[in-house]
């Protein structure tokens, strides 16, 4: 039997042959007949297969056999199939094929096995995708009928890796509040069950969160950081509005109790969903742990309004006075990543009596329509056209062009979660007009004019912004730190190196400036 074969049945079908995608039948009936074989994983007779996906007054039985014919041509040659077939019976042999239902299934039999995080984590995305996704009636109502019952243990599937999850060691806070939500919104009963449990006892104060991030969460482990995280998630994190002068309402959040600390925008944000994020969970619970963290969701974007006639760089920085003021924050230290760097600077150069430090990540000074070569520019102009065109669609391609160059070295899982995660957070129309302002950031004369403690951070690699351009920012800032990264990756993640490093070098920074 050949042994490199692939079946995914959680989505579209697809068979993979050697590691090339087979091309099959496109009659609907053909296909729903090999998922029928390979996920029963029995023989089944030759009426019972015409009655369930052929009628008369065709001729079933030999429909069935140019579908089984077609089929084998299609994953394997006549003299090596996985289909077997008598004068009786129809059987499907699934010796040294891999099939991903069947892989998750098998893992989860053992509810003793130690299975890491992450793959966990991919197994209950992989769950996202509906069973045999197009093939529905594709054969009678007992077809259908099976095809309900095989999706409902789906989704049982889905919660019991949901639960799997939410008691592993290394779940962070944060994310697990995430994952009590998509749990809850399965098997709401399973999920108030657990959180009861969890909740036994008074929910102690946020800055407490530190001391139960991943690696730390002493005996009771997934009860602690259970509770932690649904706290944070649901009653710690305080959602208000304010009003910029031109009318646009925009969404800011704080989280923790201290002095405040505040991060201003950057591509993309969304107040509700990037608390729990894989990729910036840990480093939102580090800096939450004993301080008040407030963000916001520029215009454009998240929970602010979305039809703005203005996209503008000075308009950003609007949002981010718009968003202090209304809070009255009299000094604070400014967070500022990517984009964000230059509206954190030039609101410290407006704003000096304000601002106690600044911490800038990933940033640069001038735009990719200011210093990019022709080339460099024709290829961006050419990813503004396709976001417009497929930014909305379920098709991720579109959306992967942003995800790869953010985070190349970052785990599948997370570039799929990032990917689904900025279609939710804008249009695609703003997602263009995003990308074209910019283009057009310039601060390279203000950032002289920053008198505050700064410490720049750039990946080494930095697969977006070129580390020269990081250097650059903190050349021109007078007496500020830089601080190379080994990192490929323009956001940083979770679990990587480089994220530890930055974390606990803006510990230090703050610290050593009583900021």
């Amino acid at each position: 039997m050949d042994a490199d074969l692939t079946i995914s049945l959680l989505g579209q079908m697809r068979v993979l042959v050697a590691g090339s995608e087979a091309v099959l039948p496109a009659s609907r009936k053909a296909r729903a007949l090999l998922a029928f074989l390979v996920a029963t994983g029995r023989p089944h007779r030759r009426e019972r297969l015409c009655e369930l996906f052929w009628d008369l007054p065709d001729d079933p039985k030999a429909s069935l056999r140019w579908a089984l014919s077609k089929l084998r041509r299609a994953i394997g040659s006549p003299e090596e199939s996985h289909i077997v077939a008598d004068r009786e019976r129809v059987f499907f042999d699934p010796g040294g094929v891999r099939i991903d239902i069947q892989d998750i299934r098998s893992a989860l039999l053992d509810p003793e096995r130690d299975i890491p995080l992450g793959t966990l984590e991919h197994m209950v995305r992989q769950l996202d995708d509906s069973f045999l996704d197009g093939l529905d009636d594709a054969g009678d109502e007992a077809f259908n009928a099976w095809l309900a019952a095989e999706r409902a243990d789906v989704d049982s599937g889905r919660v019991e890796l949901l639960k799997r999850i939410l008691a592993h060691p290394d779940t962070a806070p944060l994310a697990a509040g995430k994952w009590l939500a998509l749990l809850r919104s399965i098997d709401p009963y399973t999920a108030d069950a657990l959180e009861q449990r969890t909740v036994s006892r008074p929910i102690a104060q946020s800055s407490e969160m530190s001391s139960y991030l991943p690696g730390k969460a002493g005996k009771n482990g997934v009860l602690e950081r259970l509770a932690r995280a649904r706290a944070h998630a649901v009653r710690a994190q305080k959602i208000g509005f304010c009003d910029v002068p031109d009318g646009t309402r925009i969404a800011h959040a704080t989280i923790g109790t201290g002095p405040p600390i505040l991060k201003a925008a950057n591509w993309l944000t969304h107040l509700e969903f990037d608390w729990a994020s894989p990729i910036w969970g840990q480093c939102f619970a580090d800096i939450a742990g004993n301080r008040s963290f407030i963000r916001y969701d520029e215009r454009g974007c998240g929970l602010s309004d979305w039809e703005v006639q203005d996209l503008s760089f000075e308009a950003f920085v609007e949002d981010l006075e718009a968003v202090a003021d209304t809070l009255g924050l009299q000094r604070f230290p400014l967070i500022g990543i990517s984009q964000g760097c230059a509206v954190s600077i030039e609101y410290a150069a407006r704003h000096p009596d304000r601002v106690s430090g600044l911490i800038l990540i990933s940033g640069y000074a001038a735009g990719w329509r200011l210093l990019a070569t022709p080339e460099e520019q024709a290829r961006r102009d050419a990813v503004i056209k396709l976001t417009e065109l497929g930014w909305g669609t379920d098709n991720p391609a579109y959306r992967h062009i942003f995800s790869q160059t953010f985070m190349p070295d970052a785990a599948p899982a997370d570039l799929d979660w990032f990917d689904e995660f900025q279609r939710r957070s804008t249009s695609p129309a703003n997602a263009a007009r995003f990308q074209e302002a910019f283009g057009h950031i310039d601060v390279r004369d203000r950032l002289a004019h920053v008198d505050v403690p700064t410490i720049v951070f750039h990946s080494r690699e930095d697969q977006r912004i070129p580390l020269e351009l990081g250097q650059a920012l903190a050349a021109g800032i007078p007496n500020a730190e830089f601080v190379p990264l080994d990192s490929r990756n323009h956001i940083l993640v979770d679990r990587e190196p480089a994220l530890d490093v930055c974390t606990r070098k803006i510990r230090g920074f703050l610290k050593k400036h009583g900021i």
